[in-house]
This record gives C-alpha cells, structure tokens and sequence, in this order.
C-alpha cells in the first residue's frame, strides 16, 4: 500500500505501508522519499499502484514511479493551478489507463497514461475547477468549480455533454465505488445523488466544514474536516456509522480508504483508512476500532510540514511507469531525519 502527500512548503512525501509477516492487525509506515517537486504549493495528488502524480500552484503536474522513487517527467497543458488529480484504472488491470487533472483555469486535462500523452483539454468551467471525479466505467467524470456549478465530461468524445449552476459553490465531488451514486461536499454539508439524473437523495449535515471525502463499500462515505475528525456516514440512512474523534490535532487534510476498493488488496488489512492534516501529521486506522473511548492508530508519520493532500493505492504492479516523449529520470531524496 502507498501513499502519496503534497504540502504547503512544496514537498511531496511518499510512503509505504506494510503488514507485519505474523499478524495482519500491525502495519509499519515507511517514509520512501521527500522532495521539493514544485516551485510552489502542491495542491493535488493521485496515486495508482506503481504511478504517482502531484499538482502544484507552479501550473505543473509531476509525474512519479514509486517503484524506483523517480520522478520521471513534467505535463505542463494548465495555465493555472492544478486543483484536483484522478486515475482511472480499469477492474482487469493493475495499471492506471488515464489521468485526469482540472485546474484554476477552468479546464480539464485527459492523458493517456502507458505512456503519459496528453489526448484532450475540455473547458468544463468559467472559473476555477474545485475536484472531479471519474466513475468507474471511465467513461465519464464530474466536476465542480468555483462557478458554483456542476459539470458532466464525456471522457470518450473528449466534450462537456451537462453544466448546471447549484446556486452555492461545492468543493469536493465524488462518485461512489459502484458509480451510482454521487456525493457533492458544500461547507458542511454534503449531499448524496442518484448518478443517473443528479436527483438529491439526501443531506449530510457534519455541523463544521468537511474539507475531504473517500468512498467506502456499503454505500458507506468517509469525511474529516475542520472538526479533526473522521466520520464514516451510512449514505442510504444518513447518520454517522462510526467516527474517530480528535483523529488529529489540527484539520484534516486528506483521507484515503486503503482497502475495500481495490480487488487486489484482498491480502491487506481490513477497514485501513489512512488521514493527514494540516499540522503534518499522516496516520493509518482500523476503523473497526471506534468503538474503543480512544482508539489508536496502527501507524504514524510526521512529516513537519503544513500538508495540503493525501493520496493512496492498495494496487499492486510491476509496471513502471513512463512519459511519452523522452525524459531522464530523476531520483527523488531520502527523507532525513531532519525533513
């Protein structure tokens, strides 16, 4: 399992998680390399077995192999910030297909990912692209913008086919793991969708600002926010299954679901939800552990650096990964203990 965090100060930090030979309730995190990627804040990452991509407020995606702990090249199509990153990888595969990333200038990128080609800019916004989301089918994707508007992309025809103004700008977009359902964060509320016409189900009320999501099996969705806490909401009743109070001493940033998305991590621990926040601190939990007063988490990082992303893949591959025209590898640093 990796896991991918950019920061304010313009590192990006990749780890790896593994499971201890004898039991599988102990995880160790090991920090792979720590690198200033960017010449600005990095404000995007994705992640997809041996792949990894940053975006920054420099207008720049990073590509990485966290196989080698290389970087191995730059895609430079934004004009702006790049906001929101996605890989789509199909069921039958190991390997990501496509990349996706929107940007401050309202557009959206599509890449071919084997190897990394730029294959479409779409507008999708007047202004800014707060997140996007690809459904699984990866044959479409949604985003929302600082337009407050929702846009559907066909990723086929490379085309804007639906634009509708919701009336209040959401920032965080997301489908559910089986695509028929969608999730939009506005402030502190979150409201859940059918995909196929966008008709509200229900509300989601956390009472602060819900600052990240991931999608859960069971309908289930998971969020942490402004109130240092993860919550794992049931999306078919509305109320909150499980949550972990003070997960974290300052806001969290970013939260990934390790396992129960990815068909290949049948061998990794169950419910492992990892977090960051913004005082730099990554942890990993056992969700099934809520119901302790106060739960531990299996592991933990410090990366002493104002995080602004998180990202993480249960896949497995041996595949490296590579851009489509030729660029030399750059080997990324070791964190030190001072990093």
């Amino acid at each position: 399992m990796s896991l991918l965090a950019g920061s304010y100060e313009r590192f990006i930090w990749g780890l790896k998680l593994k499971t201890l030979k004898h039991t599988q309730e102990t995880l160790t995190i090991t920090p792979l390399f720590s690198f200033p990627s960017h010449i600005s804040p990095v404000k995007s990452v994705a992640v997809a077995g041996s792949a990894a991509a940053s975006g920054g407020a420099d207008d720049t995606i990073k590509l990485y192999d966290l196989s080698s702990s290389a970087e191995i090249g730059s895609l430079t199509d934004h004009s702006a910030t790049v906001t929101a990153l996605s890989f789509f990888t199909p069921p039958s595969l190991s390997f990501p297909r496509n990349l996706i990333s929107g940007s401050d200038d309202g557009t959206v990128c599509i890449y071919d990912a084997d190897p990394f080609v730029h294959l479409k800019t779409i507008h999708a916004h007047k202004k800014g692209v707060n997140d996007l989301s690809v459904h699984p089918s990866g044959k479409l994707a949604l985003t929302v913008g600082r337009d407050s508007c929702l846009a559907m992309l066909n990723l086929i025809r490379g085309r804007r086919s639906f634009y509708c103004r919701m009336g209040k700008e959401a920032s965080i977009v997301k489908f559910d793991l089986g695509g028929d359902k969608f999730f939009m964060g506005m402030d502190e509320k979150v409201s859940v969708h059918e995909s196929e016409d966008a008709k509200l189900i229900l509300e989601l009320d956390n009472q602060r600002r819900i600052l990240c999501a991931a999608p859960g099996t069971n309908g289930v969705l998971f969020t942490g926010g402004e109130d240092r806490a993860i919550k794992a909401w049931d999306t078919t009743s509305g109320k909150v299954v499980y949550s972990i109070e003070d997960a974290h001493s300052a806001r969290v940033k970013g939260i990934v679901l390790l396992s129960g998305n990815d068909a290949s991590a049948a061998d990794m621990v169950p419910y492992v939800v990892a977090s960051a926040s913004s005082d730099g601190v990554i942890r990993v939990w056992d969700v099934r552990m809520t119901n302790k007063e106060k739960p531990n988490p299996l592991a933990e990082a410090c990366t002493k650096s104002r995080l602004t992303c998180l990202a993480g893949s249960s896949l497995k591959s041996v595949r490296q990964p590579k851009l489509g025209n030729s660029v030399a590898h750059k080997e990324l640093d070791a964190p030190t203990e001072d990093s």
